[in-house]
């Protein structure tokens, strides 16, 4: 089949006395979020590539569509698809939501206390055929606190421009006017006469909060609350006493908080703290106290605790410790409970409010899990919680658990209908040098039958960015690749948050390197130690993992037998320097601003993917994007595919799949995700020759 071509508009772009061709940027339309809403308004030129590079796509995965049925039947067979939540106690209602086989959105239900009569107040699949949309992304699912009233959010797009709905939950009908290009939150005033919501701006970003008196036209809405500041977004939550509402606004690095209380007719917001660049607080009240999580002179976190926002004298709750990552507090009448992360594993202690003893909430004997807690109740008055608990071979479970008696009682496992026995794997937890000498965590899950001399083809999984945690939870769908001897590795690298708010900083701006050295490293140790061989490893990452995925294949192809990039952040240095799209000035502090910062322009421009292209073999590689994605726009791996058939050297498969019904989540709907995750593990077996 004839290769997909991009034709050539050279371009040439100059910033800092610096200047460089771009032959592709002409597919990035000037109109571009209006393309996102309305994909109508696309230039029909890209387009055509775009459809061309589809069946291009679809020619050479032909020969895995058998292996494409067999794998997305065996990740659905592993979901139990008419399954259901544990129940949640409002004070009048019990409520919880439900899957069924045939449907492939939630539903939810509520039962009234003391009563059998179970009543369905949202059925996804049902709201989507009344719709007749092919994408339908739901936002928030929120019940008003007299439970009469039932707020929803949709996306019918992909581009996460949000509609929010109210209607009436005994008569079905909507109550108020429909509110548009919202954030997608809902939340209902406890007199439950209005709603907050959050409105985007012309950049899809949410910087004003605007309160909306149910049965008004939305036109009479009112400002609460406006972020002056493009850089910062903003959003509005409830305190776990129900006394105050707390507006919080912020970047990835610099927080700042206000609030009202919540019987206040006019609402003015109080600021609680002025922000300073590098300091994130998060304030909450419970019981007669205010409780502050924030990186203030504590760079992984402390607790403070004032008995006032008036006039505070912030005093230790929970002190900082060293490469220890402090997390926030769950709050009940005579307890708190609160985590801990290092060493990218997580931890939950729990504190009597009344002797102010702490102990460690214990869970299993495996080295590396994921625990959670969650509430059984609204009243807080309750000694009962959800402990939950899984492995990255052992499926969740989920035990109601007292505090005082320490009585745990299993109430939920998460069933593998098709089977599933955690003793046939084996995790491991081991860490590598990387080029610092830095110790890299690394998650290892394999089959237990899977050889370790170097035979194995090995799935390298990396993300890096944002101060985000890599989970070593369970995945019931990993097990189709690691069944078939692919070992799964997550490497913990910097860029993201498991090591503290250090492991973070050494892996963004102009430390940004860290993170693909650091996964170079892990890739070339686990040769060194036979989990694989050169050349028969596969590298995967999504969004800024496809960034790193990028970086790492332009430095290092030679190690991979092939790459998985999902909406991959590709050309970050054009999009760096245009300050009009959704993300860009807010991530100031996690990439650096290359149009008004020299050093940033240079150390971005030496490492951004789509410009570090070179002439060389490359591995095989699919990329997959969205046509409605804001967060990382289609054109990116668009030109990037495109520039890479102009430079590669090799005959290795290079596909670009766009979803041209979708957003930066893919697919909606749970088949629509299952067949994602199919046609990936197709592509990685194709590779490795397993079908």
């Amino acid at each position: 089949m004839k290769i997909p071509q991009l034709k050539k508009k050279s371009e040439i772009k100059k910033c800092h006395n610096v200047s460089w061709e771009d032959n592709y940027s002409w597919i990035h339309q000037k109109d571009i979020l209006e393309v996102l809403k309305d994909s109508k308004k696309l230039n029909p030129e890209v387009r055509k590539y775009l459809e061309e590079e589809n069946s291009y796509a679809q020619f050479h995965l032909s020969d895995t569509k058998k292996i494409q049925k067999v794998l997305f039947n065996e990740i659905k067979g592993r979901i139990k698809l008419d399954d259901e939540s544990l129940p949640y106690k409002d004070y009048n209602y019990e409520y919880w939501e439900k899957t069924t086989k045939e449907g492939n959105y939630s539903i939810k239900l509520r039962k009234k206390i003391n009563t059998n009569i179970v009543e369905e107040i949202w059925n996804g699949d049902k709201e989507k055929e009344k719709l007749n949309v092919e994408y339908f992304g739901v936002g928030d699912l929120s019940v008003s606190f007299n439970d009469k009233l039932f707020g929803y959010s949709l996306d019918t797009k992909g581009s996460e421009y949000y509609t929010i709905h109210i209607r009436d939950i005994k008569t079905n009908k909507l109550i108020t006017e429909k509110i548009q290009d919202t954030s997608g939150s809902i939340n209902f005033s406890l007199d439950d006469k209005y709603i907050f919501y959050s409105k985007l701006d012309s950049n899809h970003r949410p910087r004003k909060i605007y309160r909306h008196r149910l049965g008004t036209k939305t036109k009479d809405d009112e400002l609460i609350f406006e972020e002056k500041s493009k850089a910062f977004t903003v959003s509005l939550n409830l305190s776990s006493d129900e006394k105050y509402f707390f507006i919080t606004t912020s970047d990835h690095n610099t927080s700042e908080q206000y609030y009202f209380k919540i019987n206040e007719k006019k609402p003015k917001p109080i600021l609680i703290q002025k922000r300073e660049r590098g300091i994130l607080y998060s304030v909450n009240s419970w019981n007669g106290k205010f409780y502050n999580h924030t990186n203030k002179s504590a760079e992984d976190f402390k607790i403070d605790s004032s008995e006032s926002l008036d006039k505070p004298n912030w005093k230790p709750f929970v002190p900082a410790k060293a490469e220890v990552l402090i997390g926030g507090c769950t709050f009940l009448k005579n307890w708190i409970i609160r985590s801990e992360t290092s060493n990218a594993l997580d931890k939950l202690f729990v504190r009597n409010i009344k002797t102010e003893k702490e102990e460690e909430l214990e869970f299993s004997n495996e080295t590396v899990y994921v625990p959670g807690v969650s509430l059984t109740q609204r009243d807080k008055n309750t000694d009962e919680i959800y402990l939950a608990y899984s492995s990255p071979k052992t499926q969740s479970r989920v035990y109601k658990y007292n505090l005082i008696t320490k009585e745990k009682k299993l109430v939920k496992e998460q069933e593998i209908p098709s089977g599933h026995n955690p003793d046939n794997y084996i995790v491991e937890r081991i860490e590598c040098n990387s080029h610092d000498g830095r110790m890299i965590p690394l998650t290892i899950t394999r089959h237990k039958n899977t050889k370790l001399d170097g035979s194995a083809n090995l799935l390298l999984y990396g993300y890096g960015s944002y101060g985000s945690s890599m989970s070593p939870s369970f995945s019931s769908t990993r097990l189709s690749l690691i069944n078939r001897n692919i070992i799964w590795v997550t490497a913990h690298i910097r860029g993201g948050m498991e090591r503290g708010m250090r492991w973070w900083k050494e892996g963004k701006l102009t430390n940004k390197k860290n993170t693909f050295e650091d996964y170079i490293a892990a890739a070339k140790f686990l040769i060194k130690k036979k989990y694989t061989s050169k050349n028969k490893i596969i590298g995967m990452g999504g969004s800024a993992g496809g960034l790193l995925m990028g970086a790492v294949v332009n430095q290092m192809p030679e190690l991979f037998l092939g790459i998985i990039m999902a909406v991959p952040f590709v050309d970050s240095l054009t999009t760096n320097l245009d300050h009009s799209l959704p993300l860009t000035v807010g991530e100031f502090d996690e990439f650096g601003n290359a149009k008004d910062n020299k050093e940033h322009f240079d150390y971005i421009y030496s490492y951004a993917p789509y410009n570090n292209i070179k002439k060389m073999d490359y591995p095989h590689m699919l990329i997959t994007t969205s046509l409605s994605d804001n967060r990382v726009l289609f054109d990116e791996p668009a030109k990037f595919t495109a520039k890479l058939r102009e430079y590669k050297t090799d005959n290795n498969l290079l596909l670009l799949k766009t979803e041209m019904n979708a957003g930066h989540g893919g697919k909606s709907g749970r088949d629509g995700a299952i067949e994602e995750i199919a046609l990936d593990y197709a592509f990685a077996l194709k590779i490795t020759k397993k079908i």
